[in-house]
């Protein structure tokens, strides 16, 4: 059956086609309009996605857009549908780490490390990071938050989890990850165990790739698994599989295609009752090596409850429907993951008599034009001071005042052009500016500084004559293939301290790139580091090398 002659055959092909287009989580852009999308390779335009969400889709994940906006979005596409939807957004890091105006909070590594010095005051932590998150989730109209990330964090090399992990030890990462899901389900949302069964000691981006894990059972039990169970005994509601093939349980298929790892281990063994839901299908690790409709097959017959991010919705249902009628499927197995999807949705849906209606739907947009509620704002702070490092005094290397001289405040970045941490008004340009850094960025675009020579390996003409600031945004993330820049720091920091020119080191990020990094720093030399790369770490981060003091700037509290 074609999804243009969807409207034909019987009732029974009607209803099954609708079941099938029920398990299906779909991408789209928070912005409302189609010519605000940021990535239109993946995110529907709203013709489509009215069409499919009328048909029948049963979920959409959001990205992108303001908070106020989002909230709006999601009525919305409630409105296009005719039944309950699940919606949804990566928030690992608070919800305004995707939708502006939102609390956007330090990564939870943050907290990992913290736990090894006060446990306590972790796991307290991670409870309001997930009250934060849940609250500002579901006054925006998301019911479904894809974390916590379960995944152990024990290879410095991983390019893809890094930052987002709670711990870098299964005991860490348990306690932490279901401290979050406790304070975020208790505030009506559901919550996301991820990627199962563990994807912290891969050194391959599965955006890119198929990461491969040749562990005994008997490691996996005693590293990967600990987390998950503890996250299935707290009553997480979904779990989300991983795109990446564990030969000890299955020597053929990837996580999110294994029998063997879904029905098998986490639903036979572990005893996981709830919502089993694909990582994106669109990702290379799967799109690469399998037909992105036949991914969505070969996922439901591994024991998979809902397909996210099919690369075609409409290939996908036709595949899965031909699949029903080739018996690879039944429709009871389906109808299984249709129960499992509404049980969830059930328990999380307000009361009819508690719902907004009429005025009362613009309350929370209001609320929203004023800012993170104040708790939320304290809770940013306090996270972002639990994760600061300081070290070598205040800068006393300052640019001498003669364009000749002028300080370079050289800051490397990913990507230009999508980075949300440094807007045009951000502390890692101004701060730096007031004091006679004139600023330059450093990404893929821009002129290469980096000479041939492997012991001094920036060209330095490039840089001016005057002092150098490096701020170094470091961090594993999705597409870019490595653990945060591959860069030859640690030379160029030498460099710079041999000729006198190096003014201060701050790094965002990512913990193992600075502990690589200051290893190699003069004791005098200003340094700090903060896990988060927000506007606000940002400012905490240069006030401890003498940035921004008594200035109005620095008076910044929240």
């Amino acid at each position: 059956m074609t999804a243009a002659g969807a409207g034909a055959g019987t009732a029974t092909e009607q209803d099954l086609r609708r079941l099938v287009a029920e398990l299906l989580v779909v991408r789209c852009s928070g912005h409302l309009s189609d010519d605000q999308r940021r990535y239109p390779r993946w995110e529907l335009d709203n013709a489509t996605l009215r069409r499919l969400l009328a048909e029948g889709v049963g979920g959409v994940i959001l990205l992108g857009g303001s908070a106020a906006e989002l909230g709006l979005r999601c009525r919305q596409l409630q409105a296009w549908s005719g039944q309950p939807l699940l919606l949804c957004a990566d928030v690992e890091e608070g919800v305004g780490q995707r939708f502006e105006g939102a609390s956007w909070l330090a990564p939870p590594l943050t907290l990992g490390r913290l736990y090894q010095r006060e446990p306590g005051r972790a796991e307290e932590l991670a409870e309001r990071y997930g009250r934060c998150t849940g609250a500002e989730a579901r006054e925006l109209g998301l019911n479904w938050v894809l974390a916590p990330v379960c995944d152990v964090n024990n290879n410095p090399a991983n390019p893809v989890i890094n930052l987002r992990a709670w711990g870098e030890d299964p005991a860490t990462a348990a306690a932490l990850a279901t401290a979050f899901l406790r304070g975020a389900q208790a505030e009506g949302v559901l919550c996301c165990a991820k990627h199962f069964p563990g994807h912290g000691d891969t050194a391959v981006d599965s955006h890119l790739e198929l990461p491969r894990l040749d562990h005994e059972r008997t490691r996996l039990e005693q590293v990967e698994l600990p987390p998950f169970r503890a996250a299935i005994a707290a009553g997480v509601a979904s779990v989300m599989t991983a795109h990446l093939l564990l030969s000890e349980l299955d020597r053929e298929q990837p996580a999110t295609l294994s029998p063997a790892v879904l029905d098998g281990l986490l639903r036979q063994e572990l005893g996981f009752e709830g919502l089993i839901v694909t990582d994106a299908l669109v990702m290379e690790a799967i799109a690469a090596r399998t037909g992105g409709a036949e991914a969505a097959v070969l996922a439901l017959v591994a024991g998979a409850d809902l397909v996210l991010m099919p690369e075609n919705a409409d290939a996908a249902i036709d595949a899965i429907l031909e699949a029903v009628q080739q018996g690879r499927l039944s429709p009871e197995r389906l109808a299984a993951s249709q129960q499992r999807r509404r049980r969830a949705l059930a328990s999380v849906a307000e009361p009819a008599a508690q719902q907004p209606s009429g005025a009362d739907v613009a309350l929370p947009l209001r609320r929203l034009s004023e800012g993170p509620r104040a708790e939320h704002r304290a809770l940013a702070r306090e996270l972002v001071q639990g994760g600061l490092q300081h070290r070598g005094g205040r800068l006393t290397v300052r640019p001498q005042g003669t364009p000749s001289a002028a300080g370079c405040n050289l800051i490397r970045i990913d990507n230009a052009l999508q980075c949300p941490a440094l807007p045009l008004g951000a502390p890692a340009l101004n701060l730096p500016a007031a004091a006679g850094f004139r600023s330059r960025l450093l990404e893929p675009r821009s002129p290469s500084p980096w000479s041939q020579d492997p012991r001094h390996p920036l060209n330095l003409e490039s840089l001016g004559s005057g002092a150098v600031l490096l701020q170094l945004f470091l961090r594993g993330n999705p597409f870019t293939g490595g653990a945060g820049g591959q860069e030859p720091w640690e030379q160029a920091i030498q460099q710079l301290q041999e000729i006198g020119r190096l003014a201060a080191l701050v790094v965002y990020g990512s913990p193992y790139r600075w502990d690589s990094l200051v290893a190699e720093l003069d004791p005098q030399i200003p340094a700090a580091y903060c896990p988060a790369q927000t506007p606000l770490a940002q400012r905490y981060a240069l006030e401890a090398i003498g940035l921004g003091e008594g200035s109005q700037a620095g008076s910044f509290t929240d």
